[in-house]
């Protein structure tokens, strides 16, 4: 519970803060959702947009976890809440079509993880993750005809770091995600 508060106080600070930055009235609420080849994050997303082209952006979400033998382990499943924080800057002024950004992710994950399946010498156990996942991503913003709602598809790259470890290593690396989202910008 403490994380959500940080979080609600984090984002109300920034909003503050960009007010600052120029006239932009500009607020996005989307549901997102990201996958990638060993998983799938849903989340909710809420980009404030600043200073003309420019936004940043908070993401809260649930990263489900599908290793299989992809990871350190034979079998790793899991998942965790965390959160993402990120920029974005739009190429036509009025954020809607093509977009470069950067996100930087961070997940709290449980890790079941299992070797040796099926034998004699078979191991299992958990492990408690954090994950620092820096991307950069692009994409595109389609506003439907209403202009208040929008679909963003998004393709991202990026690294996923374990930064943390209570328990045994599960699998990091190199990650690719798409992404498509639904919003209401306000």
């Amino acid at each position: 519970m403490n994380k959500i508060k940080f979080l609600i106080f984090f984002y109300l600070f920034v909003l503050t803060l960009t007010s600052s930055f120029g006239q932009s009235s500009v607020f996005d609420a989307e549901l997102e959702v990201q996958v990638y080849p060993t998983g799938f994050i849903p989340g909710l997303r809420l980009e404030k947009g600043f200073a003309d082209r420019n936004a940043i952006h908070l993401r809260v979400g649930y990263n489900i976890v599908r290793h299989g033998d992809a990871g350190v382990h034979q079998k790793e499943e899991g998942g965790g809440f965390g959160f993402s924080l990120g920029y974005r800057r739009y190429l036509k002024a009025d954020y809607e079509k093509w977009f470069l950004g950067v996100r930087t992710d961070f997940w709290f994950n449980s890790i079941d993880w299992a070797d040796d399946i099926n034998t004699q010498t078979a191991s299992s156990g958990n492990s408690k993750i954090t994950v620092f996942q820096p991307t950069a991503e692009f994409g595109y913003v389609l506003l439907l005809k209403s202009g208040e709602w929008f679909i963003t598809p998004s393709i991202a790259a990026g690294v996923e770091v374990n930064i943390k470890t209570k328990g045994a290593e599960t699998g990091q690396g190199l990650i690719l995600l798409l992404g498509l989202s639904l919003g209401k910008r306000f």
